[in-house]
């Protein structure tokens, strides 16, 4: 039987799972969308919505034609109202994966490789993107950048080694900029950062202690509102809580997934977006 998604014992408060298949609406700060009411234009004349100037001007109809011979609707510059469209909010998921050695690290890289390939092709027409980033032995790189593209994702993923050391700090500091940047870019999008780990860091970036240093970068991406989520790829039986740790700091959900399946991994991410 296979291992199902077990939630672990920190999920944290006001985590509440948005309705399935339903995103968040934005304001569209252009002609995209779809136009569900209606402000005062002011200066600005471009995409005017018809029906709710004529019913700002219905009112003063009788009183302009007493005061003109004009025939027909007597249009004034303050009845003028333009529509306020929404759309729906695209998203980015960010996949930081840890490649260090241990039994079910090519496992979990297979999971996430059939993970980011589905969701790249799931979510086309709504423009998600997805990037990777992994760490191992003493630091951490960018396999894919943000993208759309389903064809860039299975060329940069296919020479991926596993083994190693575990950089978690640099893993988290590279997601924390990768994250900060696409924000300045993209400020309407919603970003979900989806860490799959041990969260046994023993790699530091400076002189510090490891999982401090790998606590504060956490702690700083939460404070920073950015959204995560932690899957825990530790054996059951080897399992330190250390991941449970990370996802406090990071103020994020926690899910350990044993015999890691990309299904599964998928049907995670897709509740939590």
């Amino acid at each position: 039987m296979e291992n199902p998604i077990l939630p672990k014992e920190y999920i944290p408060p006001n985590s509440s799972k948005k309705t399935g298949g339903k995103r968040n609406r934005i304001i569209s700060k252009d002609r995209r969308g779809h136009y569900f009411k209606a402000r005062p234009a002011n200066e600005n004349l471009s995409d005017i919505a018809f029906d709710a100037t004529i019913r700002m001007a219905a009112p003063y109809q009788r009183k302009r034609r007493e005061a003109g011979s004009q025939s027909g609707i007597i249009l004034k510059r303050k009845d003028f109202m333009q529509k306020v469209r929404q759309h729906r909010a695209s998203n980015l998921l960010l996949f930081l994966v840890d490649l260090s050695w241990s039994m079910a690290v090519q496992q979990r890289m297979e999971a996430t490789k059939s993970a980011i390939l589905t969701i790249l092709t799931d979510a086309y027409q709504q423009r998600d993107r997805v990037g990777l980033i992994v760490f191992q032995r003493d630091d951490a790189r960018v396999v894919l950048e943000p993208t759309h593209s389903v064809m860039l994702a299975e060329r940069s993923m296919k020479k991926i080694l596993v083994g190693g050391k575990t950089p978690l700090a640099a893993g988290l500091l590279k997601a924390h900029e990768i994250l900060a940047r696409e924000k300045r870019v993209r400020p309407e999008e919603n970003a979900l950062l989806i860490v799959l780990t041990d969260g046994a860091g023993n790699v530091s970036q400076g002189r510090g202690d490891p999982l401090e240093e790998s606590k504060m970068i956490a702690e700083r991406i939460a404070a920073e509102g950015f959204r995560s989520i932690v899957i825990d790829t530790e054996q059951y039986t080897f399992d330190q809580g250390l991941s449970s740790e990370l996802a406090k700091q990071l103020k994020a959900p926690c899910y350990m997934i044993g015999g890691l399946k990309a299904d599964q991994l998928v049907e995670t991410i897709k509740r939590e977006i």
